[in-house]
């Protein structure tokens, strides 16, 4: 018969034993479902980076904590639409459990790359007309997710609202990007709308940065009134650039996003970017915990701030009307 090992050798068994043992936390990281996320943006966008944490503070509170039963997979395109194709592929080989991202393009390139893995839309204008989802209410597929705006006719009331400001208005230049295919609809949106508030609405491309000068130039050339800049993560990306030559050319501006009107743009008219980050933190806990997309219905944002630059009007020579400023959901000094 064997002796019983002595007490000191059993405490070695044991402390080795753990050393070489993964942590159960270790063992819950390692088996934890991974987010993909896609974005146009700079790597670092400060914004882009608050909109993160609203979806992560979203899974928290669904029971979703970062490094612990959940991790995140981030990609950045630096506003370099032709990267698209290349880290989507990259996020499905990685066969991450959902992927998210925000702009029409953004959501092409993902759904080219994976027909299988669940992919959530964030502030996409058009998901029907774009082909990703069958109809809101029954997605099909594996795409569901938030959209930006009820529809194109958003840039109708914008329009409405940057002439109201202005009121003599009657040539306004629209800074589009030919490369977001969801500018041709919003397009045709604006000068629809244009045509019953008798404003000229010319169009003008800017498919990267290096074409923002030229563009701006042209608009001067065109003696615009005023700019209105469609929706995209290229000029969202590059939001101070846009705001300055808008100001250096003497145009007062209007747009979809709060971030413009902070950067010193005059107007915006839209719904909250990171409370959609956050509400798309809904789709990912039930589609991990299950559900699939098809059978998720895509959601319209039903709230939508305006944002008023009283800095920016005075620097224009414009004033106010206090009935827009009493409708204001921000107003920045």
């Amino acid at each position: 018969m064997k002796p019983a090992p002595k007490p000191v050798a059993v405490l070695v068994l044991v402390l080795s034993l753990a050393a070489t043992a993964p942590t159960a936390g270790a063992l819950q990281a390692e088996k934890a479902p991974r987010i993909g996320i896609l974005t146009v943006a700079r790597d670092g966008d400060v914004q882009v980076q608050k909109n993160f944490a609203a979806l992560r503070q979203g899974l928290r509170e669904r029971g979703w904590i970062d490094g612990q039963n959940i991790g995140f997979e981030y990609r950045w395109a630096d506003g370099k639409y032709e990267r698209l194709p290349y880290l989507a592929a990259e996020l499905a080989s990685l066969k991450v459990n959902v992927i998210l991202g925000a702009t029409t393009p953004l959501i092409r390139a993902v759904k080219d790359a994976t027909k299988t893995i669940p992919i959530v839309m964030v502030a996409i204008i058009d998901p029907v007309g774009a082909g990703f989802v069958t109809s809101l209410a029954r997605p099909g597929g594996n795409i569901t997710g938030l959209t930006f705006v009820p529809g194109p006719e958003i840039v109708g009331k914008q329009l409405e609202l940057i002439k109201e400001v202005i009121p003599q208005l009657s040539h306004v230049a629209v800074l589009m990007n030919p490369a977001n295919e969801a500018h041709g609809p919003l397009l045709r949106a604006a000068e629809t709308a244009g045509q019953v508030m008798r404003v000229r609405v010319q169009p003008f491309g800017a498919k990267d940065p290096n074409d923002l000068d030229s563009a701006f130039a042209a608009m001067t050339r065109a003696r615009v009134g005023a700019l209105l800049v469609l929706s995209d993560a290229g000029f969202y990306t590059h939001r101070g650039r846009v705001v300055e030559l808008a100001a250096k050319n003497r145009l007062p501006a209007i747009s979809g996003h709060m971030e413009l009107v902070a950067a010193g743009g005059l107007l915006a008219y839209g719904p909250n970017v990171a409370h959609q980050w956050n509400r798309a933190a809904m789709f990912v806990d039930k589609i991990l915990r299950g559900v699939k997309p098809a059978d998720l219905p895509v959601e319209q944002p039903t709230n939508f701030e305006l944002g008023i630059n009283i800095k920016t009007a005075r620097a224009f020579g414009l004033t106010i009307p206090p009935s827009l400023l009493l409708r204001a959901d921000r107003v920045i000094e």
